[in-house]
């Protein structure tokens, strides 16, 4: 064992044993996390209008602070990106993370010192978790690699501004440098498939031990990998332990992987966004992410399915049941108050508070009233596979309200297949037969015969990517969307990138 591996030991017994504080103590760390929150925003502009010296408990909260998504709180950020201050959180944020929205246009998040702290400090402590759990520390001296966005930045009114991976390559601490890659000017490049390329150059020859990124552009760099060399990942690089992912979800992508791999590899999940860090998988013996309840972040829940009616019941984490699908809300050190992040979520533990990214508010299916949601789709589309021989890169899925033919509507499954399976009819009932058990209304409407069974569209080899480099989202931290209730993606693959 080297001495790094070592400290590292020590140091993840440290951090385990402050981690059990907040964990045996849920309810209590969120009061108190709130109870800051408040007091330290009173005297901000945000604060001032919303009354935030007459809060003292969460039902005062809700009173005078609504529900906001990015476009509703976009006055108050506009003001901060003017250069005002004390605007969300006193004083002025130190960063803004520059995201690409598909209805707001660019957003600009802000970021505190604050909350950058606990961002960096999650990322690190999600891996410190796995060596405590595990035992296993021997990956600390090989190289490390994040695939991520470009860490340069720009500069407006005194607040830098970048995209949140490219900030926290900024963060990278000194005992990591040298273990890091790819080189700086590497990272710097924009466009992606030239910085995988050049990525593979730096690390073909390297003991790369860990590997990180979104697992759709983690697996571009595979292929690439071993395109150049004809070798299994896992053959290449040896000593290759841990994978770490985070913005998807990594079982339809487990098939494929272990394919280019060649063996099985531990990993670690991640929920991480511009506006905060949420959550890491906490076991490699159990499903879900822990949340993180004392990292500046106050969390409520709004039941998905009654989200769009008025005035709808935000409850706090005691209140919180196992298996039902919740709109997540964050108020933060950032400044960000009621805030809808988007994601839904479900509980799989209470104790302790255990989640699992359910999908998008806003991306499902319910064209006649079925309301699927991510999490079913990905979940039949895990079943599909480890019933069949098939192995996939990516897929999304739509409605079909107007067939061409005069037949029933469908739900259209778009995939790519890196592997197709040998009995397709087989490969389609498992899927269809998986969603109509998870979703009753969905069965409902096949058994009625408003739905037909879903279809599928093979997409040819690349597809998804060259869709995603037309859109201008090919790589960093984009994704791909995978459900729709309109047509908009599903055309546009149809269009141009059918097999």
């Amino acid at each position: 064992m080297s001495l790094k591996s070592f400290a590292a030991k020590i140091f993840a017994r440290n951090i385990a044993r402050k981690t059990a504080q907040w964990v045996n103590s849920p309810i209590e760390t969120q009061e108190k996390v709130f109870k800051s929150l408040i007091a330290k925003a009173t005297h901000t502009n945000f604060g001032q209008d919303h009354h935030f010296s007459q809060i003292q408990t969460h039902s005062h909260f809700v009173e005078h602070v609504p529900i906001r998504d990015y476009e509703e709180l976009k006055g108050y950020v506009e003001k901060v990106v003017a250069g005002e201050k004390d605007v969300l959180w006193p004083g002025k944020p130190a960063y803004f993370a520059k995201t690409s929205g598909t209805t707001s246009g660019v957003k600009y998040i802000p970021i505190t010192h604050e909350s950058i702290k606990y961002q960096i400090e999650a990322s690190r402590n999600a891996i410190l978790n796995y060596i405590h759990e595990t035992g296993n520390a021997n990956f600390v001296d090989g190289k490390m690699i994040f695939l991520q966005g470009s860490p340069e930045m720009s500069e407006k009114n005194g607040i830098k501004i970048g995209r949140l991976s490219g900030i926290s390559a900024h963060y990278v601490p000194n005992y990591l440098q040298k273990n890091r890659l790819p080189s700086w000017e590497t990272n710097c490049l924009e466009d992606w498939d030239t910085k995988v390329n050049k990525i593979v150059e730096e690390t073909v020859n390297e003991n790369m031990t860990v590997i990180a990124g979104i697992p759709s552009w983690v697996q571009m760099y595979f292929e690439k990998l071993n395109a150049k060399t004809d070798k299994k990942i896992g053959d290449l690089f040896k000593n290759f332990q841990l994978f770490i992912y985070g913005g998807v979800n990594y079982e339809p992508y487990r098939a494929k992987f272990e394919n280019l791999i060649g063996r099985r590899v531990d990993s670690i999940e991640l929920f991480p966004a511009s506006e905060g860090f949420f959550a890491y998988q906490n076991s490699q013996k159990e499903k879900g992410m822990l949340l993180l309840l004392n990292s500046g972040i106050f969390y409520e829940f709004v039941k998905a399915d009654e989200f769009f009616v008025k005035s709808p019941k935000r409850i706090t984490l005691k209140e919180v049941q196992l298996g039902v699908n919740y709109v997540m809300i964050i108020s933060t050190n950032a400044g960000l108050w009621g805030y809808n992040l988007g994601d839904t979520v479900q509980f799989i533990s209470i104790k302790p508070y255990k989640i699992i990214v359910s999908g998008r508010i806003k991306h499902f299916i319910s064209a006649f009233g079925e309301h699927v949601i991510g999490k079913e789709v990905e979940e039949a589309m895990r079943q599909a596979i480890d019933g069949t021989d098939a192995r996939i890169n990516e897929f999304t899925v739509a409605p079909q309200i107007n067939p061409e033919e005069r037949e029933l509507p469908y739900h259209e499954w778009l995939i790519e297949f890196e592997h197709p399976p040998s009995d397709i009819k087989k490969f389609i009932d498992i899927l269809d037969n998986s969603l109509q058990r998870q979703n009753s209304y969905y069965y409902d409407l096949i058994e009625g015969k408003i739905l037909q069974k879903l279809k599928i569209t093979q997409i040819k080899n690349g597809g998804f990517q060259d869709y995603m480099q037309s859109i201008g989202k090919l790589g960093g931290q984009n994704k791909v969307q995978r459900l729709s209730n309109d047509r908009k993606v599903a055309d546009a693959l149809r269009s141009k990138f059918l097999k």
